[in-house]
């Protein structure tokens, strides 16, 4: 996630809920890419709208993968970066309501529950460059998942740090801003939108 909005109070947002995210017929066997080599990837990357998988394994090289993440998101001045960021399948992600390395959690498969209230902000996203959008979120909720070194984690988040979390939670289910934005704000950013397509294509 991009940093950083300036948030405003809805009592009774109009929308809140994406579309089921399109997964793929065909089951793609995560990737083991040296984590040195990893680098944020832009829509629209495939593995950006697919559902991510569980991680099944803690292990070094996971290990060097959440260092790396953690490195892109401060370099490229954003607050958050999930797994299917760097072309990785995976359900994990990192996070610093600062920006900074040194206050980076790392969560890995992560479920939300006990969400309250609502937030309308305006989000940016590393994976589209120059977009920008309000997304309605949840004010408050809790997160449990574990932690790199496989331990259980569970935290209460309120305000951007809840934000933050269900952004890069909606990554791992093929989310994107641009799903959640309404279709006029969409549209507005057609322009930015063909040149990643025309980037991609090259």
């Amino acid at each position: 996630m991009a940093r950083r909005e300036q948030p405003s109070t809805k009592k009774r947002p109009k929308r809140i809920a994406a579309a089921p995210a399109p997964i793929s017929a065909v089951p793609i066997p995560p990737p083991r890419p040296k984590p040195a080599e990893l680098e944020i990837v832009f829509w629209p990357t495939p593995v950006l709208t697919r559902r991510a998988k569980p991680v099944e394994e803690i292990d070094d090289w996971l290990r060097h993968v959440s260092g790396r993440m953690v490195e892109l998101m401060e370099q490229h001045k954003g607050v958050g970066l999930a797994g299917p960021q760097v072309g990785l399948p995976l359900r994990l992600f990192v996070m610093a309501e600062t920006g900074k390395a040194a206050d980076a959690r790392v969560i890995i498969n992560p479920v939300l529950d006990q969400q309250e209230g609502f937030e309308e902000a305006e989000e940016g996203c590393l994976s589209l460059p120059e977009i920008r959008g309000k997304i309605t979120r949840y004010v408050k909720l809790r997160i449990q998942g574990l932690d790199i070194t496989g331990q259980p984690v569970a935290l209460n988040l309120e305000g951007f740090p809840a934000r933050i979390a269900q952004h890069e939670t909606d990554h791992l289910d093929g989310v994107l801003i641009i799903d959640r934005m309404p279709p006029l704000t969409r549209l507005a950013h057609r322009k930015e939108l063909k040149a990643l397509e025309n980037a991609a294509a090259k």
